[in-house]
């Protein structure tokens, strides 16, 4: 005997079977940004107050310029799943609910293109 409704069924609302998957990302990115975030930061403390050519010789290393991508990429990553659970908690709207997580995933790529693409640059002389 189950204790379940047949309204399940009917509806087809059932586990989406992704929770698990945006709870282990959400740690794994979290953890990823704690490690990344002291480099980028140590790495800002180090460059403040330099010049371009200083900062553009610096990020032209892979050991520098390679780190700094990764956590922009990961903290993207990380900043899309956070915003992703708190508009599906909070946004009731169906329509309202699907675009502002198309405009969270566009703006995310947008944010992580834009700044991998600034590090390139510097990186290489441009």
């Amino acid at each position: 005997m189950t204790m379940r409704t047949p309204l399940k069924e009917v509806r087809g609302l059932g586990s989406a079977k992704e929770g698990s998957d945006h709870f282990w990302m959400q740690r794994v990115t979290g953890a990823a940004n704690l490690v990344l975030a002291i480099f980028a930061i140590g790495l800002a403390v180090h460059l403040a107050g330099a010049d371009h050519t200083t900062v553009a010789r610096t990020l032209a290393r892979p050991l520098v310029a390679v780190p700094l991508i990764l956590f922009l990429v990961s903290a993207a990553i990380h900043m899309r799943i956070g915003m992703q659970v708190i508009i599906e908690d909070y946004v009731h709207g169906e329509a309202t609910k699907i675009v502002l997580l198309m405009l969270n995933t566009f703006f995310t790529i947008a944010v992580a293109a834009a700044g991998t693409f600034s590090i390139l640059k510097l990186s290489f002389g441009g």
